[in-house]
């Protein structure tokens, strides 16, 4: 139903859009893109080096996205951005099956990352409108659970196939409705990729790349309220249908839940919390409970305008001894959101719930103080130490001892530089040490990283 809905909308504003281009106006067009290379070294990261399969990865990632947009008027314009991100291996792994085993090089699909419609004070309503593929970052609070619509491919896209309206209630009030319709792969749009078997490994479905554990909708009531100077809220709903993902049926599940942000001088506390529930297609229930809490504070007039944080986050997990599942589910944020490393570490754990990839981030006690310092108008530094902890105990496999709740440690590091307004570069290392949540003989992990990126 909201794909049918979705493609209505979207042909509705393209003819839209057509008939005004055709009408008397001055149609102002821009264009531009970026390229990003990436090098990322991980070392033990996906199996603390407890698989038999083991092998340590290090690779080129090289994303180019080309973009142009056109604006009838002040109210009704076009966008589109084409992307492409290659990749090269060195070393002994690849992840390509037969008959390409051994490849280095993965030349991806060149694919559509974004294309959509925006409307702006519709029927001169109070009212504007973007339907068609677009992203989400920045956009829903932190991105606790509207983040990444496509979360298989790592950071090559973040787009959703959506529908958003916002009405503007006032200027300090507003609400955005989203529908939204997340395939397994792209079904909506054409692509151009390498010819490949049918059965091309878990990182391709019938010859695309693979973007999501399932096929997955979703619709959305977000409210954004600056209450005043000093606080700021975001209560929200969110319906989300999952296809098969693994042994699980389909799920239906509802999330109930607000982000609050207060500041005061150069403090600033951002809180979050999210009540889950629905269920299986078999009639299994599934409820959850997730938020978290952070306290900062920034030192403006201080030399390296040094700011620190402490913070906790808390997602529940499925005990065991029940009948209902209790573990948290991120929805559309399968994403980095306090390290890098850990997304990958806890995939075989999470699997079952949410597929062969990364960053589904549950059963979880997460403890971070974190640092930022500004070593120069173009150069900052941010340093954390992460103490992890299980919610629930699991199940003994050869990676969990099944008989402990204390994942690890974490530090992270990255420092970021913007050479010129149009090159801008970072470096990040992370470092893991796997408690006794891990069998003994887990080793430590490590993720690097280095990037350079080039905007015009």
């Amino acid at each position: 139903m909201i794909k049918k809905c979705l493609a209505v909308f979207f042909l509705l504003c393209f003819g839209a859009a057509v008939y005004a281009e055709i009408a008397p106006a001055e149609v102002k067009t821009d264009f531009g893109g970026s390229f990003r290379l990436r090098q990322e070294y991980w070392e033990n990261t996906t199996d603390l080096q407890t698989s038999a399969t083991h092998a340590d990865r290090d690779f080129f990632r090289l994303r180019t996205l080309l973009w142009g947009k056109a604006d009838v008027n002040k109210e009704l314009g076009a966008y589109i951005r084409i992307g492409n991100e290659a990749k090269y291996y060195l070393g002994s792994y690849t992840p390509f099956p037969a008959p390409d085993m051994g490849k280095q090089f993965d030349e991806d699909e060149l694919y559509v990352d974004n294309f959509y419609i925006d409307a702006k004070n519709v029927f001169g309503l109070p009212v504007d409108v973007r339907v068609g593929r677009q992203d989400f970052l920045g956009m829903y609070g932190e991105g606790f659970l509207i983040l990444d619509g496509t979360p298989a491919d790592g950071s090559r896209s973040f787009y959703f196939n959506a529908f958003k309206a916002t009405l503007k209630i006032n200027p300090k009030n507003s609400v955005d409705l989203l529908l939204i319709s997340d395939p397994e792969k792209d079904t909506y749009l054409p692509s151009l990729y390498p010819s490949r078997p049918n059965a091309y490994g878990f990182n391709y479905v019938d010859n695309k790349r693979r973007l999501n554990a399932s096929d997955e909708t979703g619709v959305v009531l977000y409210g954004k309220s600056k209450i005043n100077e000093n606080v700021y809220l975001e209560p929200y709903y969110i319906y989300k249908t999952e296809d098969i993902v693994g042994a699980n049926p389909a799920l239906k599940l509802n999330t109930l839940g607000s982000r609050a942000v207060l500041t005061y001088g150069e403090w600033k506390v951002r809180a979050e919390y999210a009540h889950q529930f629905g269920k299986y297609d078999n009639d299994i229930d599934r409820t959850a409970n997730g938020g978290y809490l952070f306290v900062g504070r920034k030192y403006e007039k201080v030399a390296l305008k040094p700011e620190w944080e402490l913070g906790y986050v808390y997602l529940s997990g499925n005990d065991r001894s029940t009948t209902k599942h209790e573990g948290w589910n991120p929805l559309f944020s399968r994403a980095p959101m306090w390290n890098e490393l850990y997304i990958y570490t806890i995939i075989s754990e999470t699997a079952a719930d949410g597929g062969a990839l990364p960053g589904y981030w549950t059963n979880l006690h997460l403890y971070k103080a974190g640092l930022k310092l500004a070593l120069a108008s173009a150069t900052s530094l941010a340093v954390s130490y992460q103490y992890l902890q299980a919610d629930q105990n699991t199940a003994a496999t050869s990676m969990l001892s099944g008989n402990s709740k204390e994942r690890g440690q974490l530090g992270t590091l990255m420092l970021t530089h913007a050479f010129t307004k149009q090159i801008t570069g970072f470096l990040q290392a992370e470092y893991f040490i796997p408690g006794k949540f891990y069998v003994d003989q887990a080793q430590n992990a490590a993720f690097l990283r280095w990037q350079l990126q080039y905007t015009f």
